[in-house]
């Protein structure tokens, strides 16, 4: 599909003849006769370049170059006039023209004029797009640290990234294991070798071992030739292993000895082969629940986690919320005069999260995609009632105030008596996994 141009020229035989030139090049042209109309059809169209005379019969050229430069900044626009000036030439490009054209102008002038701004908006797509991919990759988008939690999460991920020691992940689904896996990654001195990601629930619990530790041909039917596993794969680099707590307890004790030991047996070989590689691993699954019920190894458990992090759900970093709305309008390339009401933000604010981050992704998108208005309102959340907040009513909150820290110390307390001073049973009655409660503890000296 050809590129589409905007012309707007309340010059009717000018824009004939312009247009003429323009469709005549390969470009598909779409034309206005007034200001007010060409906005119309730049809402309608989504033209890739706009083409605007200044003196229109309803409102100015540049009035129409800063509405759109507001909306879509990416978008060139070419300034005409047939009452040039200096002063006015310098005016438009201080508001984001790509170019301005005094009339009379031949025909080529223009249709050179338009292929470079094209060419130039070709350009900073891609750029854009890389930017994307390489933040995609190397885990460096979605990390949002508005809340301290998050900023001393992140302060222990940048620290263990230094170190070539195994980090073990928890946190529900969606808050973003594998992003920080790969921010782990990126900052660490193997940050020049692969980073090879397994979400080993995924794989079939028969092959499993094959795609770790690579097999040999004629190990099995339909091994008909050498194959590296993933560890291999990943040598010089990060192995990470997402669903770690799927992972079936026969296979536990070969992943315990090849973690241990750097090295991996293929299926099929009397020989084991070096590795050279770094693990992090993730789950969403309480492994001292599957340990006590014998499903996980411990000894596996405490080489996984030399290096715990935790992510905690987004319910409990609301304040995170309002830069996360940010970020994923500017990921989703939204018009600038997107936002979320007050109201919208503070129903965000209650909402439970079962999906996390990649939920609220998939809801700002959504909001974009199917407003009606710029100013979203709870209306357009589309959030399901028995997914907002049941808990309790908060404490009374003194006039002088109470630290929010000085609260969660003071349940914690409560329900270690509660609990006998029982620290698993504790976490069970606080719905945080032992862990957590552990951190929970050492943070405040407990």
């Amino acid at each position: 599909m050809s590129d589409i141009i905007l012309l707007i020229d309340d010059d009717q035989s000018l824009r004939r003849v312009t247009e003429y030139n323009l469709s005549a090049k390969g470009f598909n042209v779409v034309t206005a006769a007034s200001g007010e109309q060409g906005l119309e059809h730049f809402k309608n169209y989504s033209p890739d370049l706009v083409v605007t005379d200044v003196k229109l019969g309803d409102m100015n050229g540049l009035d129409i170059l800063t509405k759109i430069k507001k909306n879509a900044p990416d978008i060139p626009v070419i300034i005409m006039t047939a009452f040039g000036s200096i002063e006015m030439a310098v005016q438009a490009m201080h508001k984001g023209a790509f170019n301005f054209i005094t009339k009379p102008f031949d025909r080529d002038t223009l249709i050179l004029s338009c292929k470079k701004a094209l060419e130039l908006k070709g350009l900073r797509s891609q750029a854009k797009l890389l930017a994307n991919e390489i933040n995609r990759l190397t885990g460096t988008e979605g990390i949002i640290s508005a809340s301290s939690v998050m900023k001393e999460l992140l302060d222990t991920a940048s620290r263990a990234a230094n170190s070539d020691a195994t980090v073990l992940i928890t946190g529900e689904t969606g808050t973003g294991k594998e992003v920080l896996a790969r921010l782990i990654h990126q900052n660490s001195p193997r940050s020049n070798g692969p980073m090879v990601a397994v979400n080993c629930a995924a794989i079939p619990a028969g092959l499993i071992e094959s795609e770790l530790f690579g097999h040999m041909k004629g190990s099995f039917t339909g091994a008909i030739k050498d194959r590296k596993g993933h560890f291999q794969t990943a040598s010089g680099g990060t192995l990470f292993l997402d669903e770690i707590g799927e992972v079936a307890t026969d296979i536990q004790v070969k992943l315990l000895r090849a973690i241990q030991e750097k090295e991996v047996q293929p299926v099929g070989s009397e020989r084991a082969k070096n590795v050279d590689i770094r693990i992090v691993a993730a789950t969403n699954l309480d492994l001292q629940k599957r340990i006590v019920k014998g499903e996980f190894r411990e000894d596996l458990y405490y080489r996984l986690s030399v290096i715990p992090l935790f992510i905690p759900p987004l319910r409990e970093r609301t304040e995170d919320i309002p830069s996360l709305i940010k970020h994923f309008l500017n990921k989703f390339d939204a018009p600038q005069d997107v936002v979320f009401s007050r109201q919208a933000q503070e129903l965000l604010k209650v909402y439970q999260w079962p999906g996390n981050i990649r939920e609220m992704q998939n809801i700002v998108e959504r909001c974009i995609i199917l407003r009606k208005k710029s100013v979203i309102e709870p209306e357009d959340l589309q959030l399901l009632d028995h997914k907002t907040s049941s808990a309790p009513l908060a404490p009374v909150i003194p006039d002088e105030g109470i630290a929010l820290e000085d609260i969660e110390k003071s349940y914690i307390l409560k329900a270690l008596e509660k609990a006998n001073q029982n620290r698993s049973k504790a976490a069970r009655l606080l719905k945080i996994p032992r862990h957590v409660l552990l951190y929970r503890l050492e943070k405040y000296g407990l």
